[in-house]
């Protein structure tokens, strides 16, 4: 179902509004290929990798998240539990996470030639995967906290990255700061190349965090791992906001009928 500012350039036609946003219901095979069909040559789009966070997220503010979010090239699910949630649907949603996709970028398709943009991460994140790949050069970019509320500094992010044009632009700055870059970049008409809105995945590939055990996130239990390993930053993420998930996708499936 189209909403109002979605895109009409969508890959798949075949798309979901799933507990009040939109998914391509992409495996995580066919969206790396979409990914590796972008070049620099190619005017900007994004893709957004909608959580539970995000979902509940959506439901309280939809002015602030719907637009973004709804602007993607690509929106596919990143997330387990909503998997499920949507199998229980008729729903064929593949969890497609973005720390997977990224690290999938890095590891198959990034060369050394390329051009790629970091916005958001630290400079010993940067030179960390710099290290790993053999990268030359990360055009990187760290905006102030509290981007939500600073349209200049997201208009400055955009700069930046009209100003190095990439192939891929990396925006791990959370959201909806990040999709709100994203689109920022889109409505601007001067950007290139495919942009990731991608949270902590840096963090990840770099080895500052760790995901879980392939064990836990094939039971759907990535997030106990990870209300374990940063219990004081993510205990009300994972205990009070994300169970609210639940009651969102009662009164979706009974509107639905």
């Amino acid at each position: 179902m189209k909403r109002p500012g979605q895109t009409d350039w969508r890959v798949n036609p075949r798309s979901y509004e799933f507990v009040g946003a939109t998914f391509d219901p992409l495996t995580p095979m066919q969206t790396l290929a979409r990914a590796k069909w972008m070049t620099m040559a190619h005017g900007f789009r994004y893709i957004v990798t909608p959580n539970v966070d995000h979902l509940v997220n959506i439901a309280k503010q939809p002015d602030v998240f719907i637009p973004p979010f709804e602007a993607s090239w690509l929106s596919v699910c990143d997330s387990r539990i909503l998997e499920l949630l949507a199998k229980f649907s008729g729903i064929p949603l593949k969890a497609v996470p973005g720390s997977e996709l990224t690290q999938q970028l890095f590891d198959n398709v990034i060369t050394a030639a390329d051009n790629i943009t970091v916005i958001g991460a630290d400079i010993e994140i940067i030179e960390t995967v710099k290290r790993i790949y053999g990268l030359h050069k990360i055009n990187h970019y760290a905006p102030p906290f509290g981007l939500r509320n600073k349209p200049d500094e997201i208009a400055k992010t955009a700069d930046f990255i009209a100003a190095n044009p990439a192939r891929y632009v990396f925006i791990c700055v959370g959201s909806p700061q990040g999709e709100m870059i994203a689109k920022a970049c889109l409505d601007r008409g001067d950007c290139a190349g495919l942009g990731l809105c991608v949270g902590a995945s840096l963090d990840f590939l770099s080895g500052r965090k760790k995901r879980a055990p392939k064990w836990m996130q094939n039971m759907r239990m990535e997030w106990l791992f990870r209300l374990v390993s940063e219990p004081k930053r993510l205990w009300k993420r994972y205990l009070v906001e994300g169970p609210k998930i639940f009651w969102l996708w009662a009164k979706w499936s009974m509107k639905r009928g």
